[in-house]
């Protein structure tokens, strides 16, 4: 489990949904549940951001061509921002008809089978979660870490979910309305989830630069490269959850273009190397003694 790449935690995320979207959505049918259908209708959309995610990962796995220099890297942005929006229509769709189905009659709720399937799901979605957050840390990719999320924010909707059936079947018929109240809670958890994709998303989008501290580790690893009197002009942006720079370093004027440049390469291979990510860095070499 813990050798999971994108692609096969993905995989095994998209089985998942399948089974979990089929039981909730029948349940929801036969039973009278809103709350479990919206619920399923969620799993649904987890399945279709899995499929989105694999054609994403492998889009974005595509070497530099002729057209795409940089690579293909802001495809999963692409994905990570379609996710969101996903998250935000059905959010806007169960609360829609939360509140207009709010004063309907809810004596057909039949919350026995829902509440099982709801509560069944919680744990293999939070696992789910857990595994695709590990595998998008290790990877950096922002896909990878908005499809987590989707999961997590079914595992909470199942839970609001069963607590509301669960309220519906020891109130009796005149406690069903809490299958309607419910469903409203859950558009919030959606809400929330899918502005922080989104924003993350846009960040990439518009060149957003590293976490500071981030940054500044970058910038001690170069600074402490054997033959680097100083650095400046560090420039930082995310790229399809990795880092792309540049930066300028100042070495002895005295040096042969030969000595500058392995230097150079030294600082791009430790930068590289290194916890945080970078992808490429470009690094200009100028001697010190004029300064920047």
């Amino acid at each position: 489990m813990m050798n999971m790449t994108p692609k096969s935690v993905t995989r095994l995320g998209l089985a998942l949904n399948i089974v979990l979207s089929i039981g909730k959505l029948l349940a929801g049918i036969f039973c009278g549940s809103l709350a479990i259908l919206v619920d399923g209708i969620h799993s649904a959309t987890d399945m279709v951001t899995d499929v989105v995610v694999l054609v994403g990962l492998r889009i974005s796995e595509a070497p530099p061509d002729e057209n795409h220099h940089y690579g293909h890297g802001r495809v999963s942005t692409l994905v990570a921002m379609f996710i969101g929006a996903s998250l935000l229509g059905v959010g806007i769709m169960i609360s829609y008809r939360a509140v207009v189905s709010l004063h309907e009659p809810h004596s057909m709720v039949r919350p026995t089978i829902p509440f099982w399937i709801a509560l069944a799901s919680v744990p293999a979605k939070e696992l789910l979660y857990r595994l695709t957050a590990k595998v998008a840390e290790k990877t950096g990719n922002l896909s990878l870490a908005a499809n987590a999320w989707h999961h997590r924010t079914d595992a909470l909707t199942s839970i609001a979910a069963a607590a509301g059936l669960a309220g519906v079947a020891l109130g009796g018929p005149s406690w069903a309305f809490l299958d309607h109240v419910t469903a409203l809670v859950l558009a919030a958890f959606l809400f929330s989830a899918a502005i922080g994709i989104v924003k993350d998303a846009a960040g990439e989008l518009i060149d957003k630069a590293p976490k500071t501290d981030v940054l500044n580790q970058i910038n001690e690893i170069a600074s402490t490269t054997d033959g680097v009197r100083d650095y400046h002009a560090v420039r930082a942006r995310m790229h399809g959850g990795q880092i792309d720079m540049d930066i300028h370093i100042l070495v002895d004027s005295e040096l042969t273009v030969l000595e500058g440049h392995d230097i150079a390469r030294n600082v791009r291979k430790r930068i590289c190397q290194s916890e945080h990510g970078v992808r490429d860095v470009i690094v200009h070499v100028e001697p010190f003694d004029c300064g920047s």
